[in-house]
Order: C-alpha cells, then structure tokens, then sequence
C-alpha cells in the first residue's frame, strides 16, 4: 500500500487553488462514510508517480494528514485541458464492510511456456481489464492469467481465474473470454512473373498493335473486306 502526504485546506476559491498549484500542490477532496467532506492537497510530483502505476484508480492508497492515516481509493483525476496536468482529485474514504466496483487490470505470465505461443500463435486479449465488485478490505491489485501449456485454439474466461473471497464480476450469467491462444496470420503475397513470361507478354502485346509512329504493313492493305473487293469488280465503266 502506497502512502500519501497531505495537507488540510479551508479555502476552495479558485484563486486559492491556483496558488497551490504554482506551488506544485494539486488540490483534492476526501469523500464516503460518516465523515463530512474533507478538503486537503497533495504533491503533484508524488502523485504522478502513483498515476504512473497502471493500477492507479483500483489501488488502495494511505493518506497521512498530520498524525491521522485514511485507507482511501482514486476516483476521480480531472486535468487540465492545455497542460494535460493532474489539477483536482477525488478521494473515496475506505469503510469497512461495504463493496465497490472496480476495473482491475489482467495480467498474463508464462508467455514462454504457452506450446501455442511458441508455434507462432498469438495471444488475442479480449479484456486488459475486468469490472468486479468488491469489499473494500479485499480489493486485488490485478487479476493473472496463467498461460502455461496453453496452445493454439485455448479460449481462457473469467472461471479460470482464481477470484477473492465475496469478490466477483459486475457481468453475470455467462462465463466471458478474457482472451484467446489464435493460430497465426499469414500474409501470401502475389507470385512475381518470371523473366520468360515476362518477356512473352512483352512480346504479344507489341504483336497486337503497332508503335507509335509506324504505318499499318502492306499486309495490312490486303485484309479488306470481300464486299468491297466485289463492288470494285462489278462497277461498270464509264463511256
């Protein structure tokens, strides 16, 4: 569990958090429970490093405010539109016995020991994160997929992988495909001609035309139609 550092705050003008901010503070909120709201700000160096964590809005984190430490989970990050900073969060207080919804990250080990993956197949995943419903004092980090043996055709769904106790899917009533062992793509590419064939077509297409510039061969004259020849030897003469 990572832990937090913050600082309690009264004012909530906009010109309040923009101090904060140019003093490299981002501005935050503690909500859930019994407990009113609480406003408070946060290192924004040190909460880019957590947000770098592909876990970071289903991880549980400790915020320490002077002598007092609160279980509490991301929610919210909004960011600014130009900068594309961190510029508010929001905070879930962590209260025990109660179940949230959470996108938890998939992860798949032993890549290398997948028969199918080593014949050239390829890993297609469906879902790189499950929505589960959980209680808040047993919330996973990630959910692993173990490939081991796996080869082309597998199919791995979400009752294969091992679920904490009263945690399960937000989707019910069917065993979902969190991804799948697919037989390789290939790409046929067109035959290349071979230079003989190259070289006929060449010399067919020069058969069936002639070049630019040239005059039809005296061979050419003698095709002419036969209704033409008799019209010619019948014409009567002149006087």
């Amino acid at each position: 569990m990572s832990n937090l550092e913050a600082n309690q705050r009264s004012k909530t003008t906009k010109g309040s958090n923009n101090i904060l901010r140019k003093q490299g503070m981002v501005p935050a909120v503690l909500y859930g429970g019994e407990e009113k709201n609480e406003l408070i700000s946060i290192s924004k160096k040190h909460l880019k490093t957590l947000m770098d964590q592909e876990n970071f809005l289903s991880n549980v984190l400790k915020i320490k405010i002077n002598d007092k430490e609160i279980n509490v989970l991301p929610r919210e990050v909004s960011f600014d539109v130009v900068t594309d900073e961190p510029i508010h969060v929001d905070f879930l207080r962590m209260v025990s016995g109660r179940k949230i919804i959470l996108e938890i990250p998939v992860r798949f080990k032993n890549n290398d020991m997948s028969p199918g993956l080593k014949r050239g197949g390829v890993l297609n995943i469906v879902r790189r994160k499950v929505e589960l419903k959980c209680p808040t004092e047993s919330i996973p980090n990630e959910l692993v997929v173990d490939l081991e043996g796996l080869d082309i055709g597998a199919s791995i769904k979400i009752s294969a992988i091992k679920l904490p106790e009263n945690v399960s899917p937000t989707i019910t009533g069917r065993d979902f495909v969190i991804a799948t062992v697919a037989a390789p793509t290939i790409v046929k590419e067109p035959e290349k001609p071979t230079e003989e064939a190259a070289e006929g077509a060449e010399a067919s297409a020069e058969g069936e035309a002639p070049k630019e510039g040239e005059q039809p061969t005296a061979a050419d004259d003698t095709k002419k139609p036969e209704a033409e020849k008799d019209k010619k030897e019948t014409a009567p003469e002149k006087k």
